[in-house]
């Protein structure tokens, strides 16, 4: 049986591919594993029967056999470490691109879903334009101290990796904030990630969910 990954039955990203099944489809995408989804409503997400696969009634989850997992890196970890392709042979190298996957989640987007959260549900607050420009601050910083690492290479170790797929999707969350038209480097790494058939595909997947929604 082929796996099955659990998406938003209407995603709120409306369709730009920053629901947090994005980096898991593009990792099958890319180790070319077909998959089937399930698609759950935001009542069903809070239902026992999604909660028995993941207890914070969140998205993605996915299950494979007896094998049921939930978190994007996780899953992306899982599929990394199954099939060739995202992790290289080397074991150091391998070691490497997992440690950019836990960066990835737990350096470079904190401050980047706290600033887009922001900027989404606290735009009427009095304080809000303080808040964000302190925000702005915070991610400004990571994205200078991840410049001066990536510098002009084209990933981040050699060949694309896992590492590459987790660090691209946090780094697409600010697409529309501007905050990347100081760090040309940033997005010209971005936009290869982008232009990766696997992307692609998972895109128009996710996108076609959307579409489908709305009609």
């Amino acid at each position: 049986m082929l796996p099955t990954l659990t998406v938003f039955e209407t995603s709120p990203d409306r369709g730009r591919g920053l629901a947090r099944d994005m980096p898991v489809r593009w990792a099958l995408e890319e180790v070319a594993q077909p998959y089937t989804v399930r698609l759950v409503s935001f009542t069903a997400m809070k239902e026992a029967a999604h909660r028995a696969r993941n207890p914070f009634g969140q998205i993605p989850t996915y299950e494979e056999g007896g094998l049921v997992l939930f978190e994007s890196g996780a899953i992306v970890l899982h599929l990394a470490q199954s099939h060739t392709g995202l992790l290289p042979e080397n074991p150091e190298a391998h070691t490497r691109a997992v440690t950019w996957m836990f960066a990835a989640l737990s350096t470079l987007e904190p401050p980047i879903v706290e600033r887009s959260m922001a900027a989404l549900f606290e735009s009427d607050k009095p304080w809000h334009e303080e808040r964000l420009t302190m925000l702005d601050a915070r991610v400004r910083t990571r994205l200078g101290d991840f410049a001066a690492r990536l510098g002009d290479t084209e990933w981040l170790d050699g060949a694309f990796s896992a590492g590459d797929l987790m660090t691209i999707s946090v780094l697409r969350r600010l697409a529309s904030s501007g905050l990347l038209e100081d760090f040309p480097t940033i997005r010209a790494y971005v936009a290869r990630g982008e232009a990766r058939p696997a992307f692609q595909r998972a895109f128009a997947a996710q996108l076609a969910v959307f579409e489908q929604a709305g009609r």
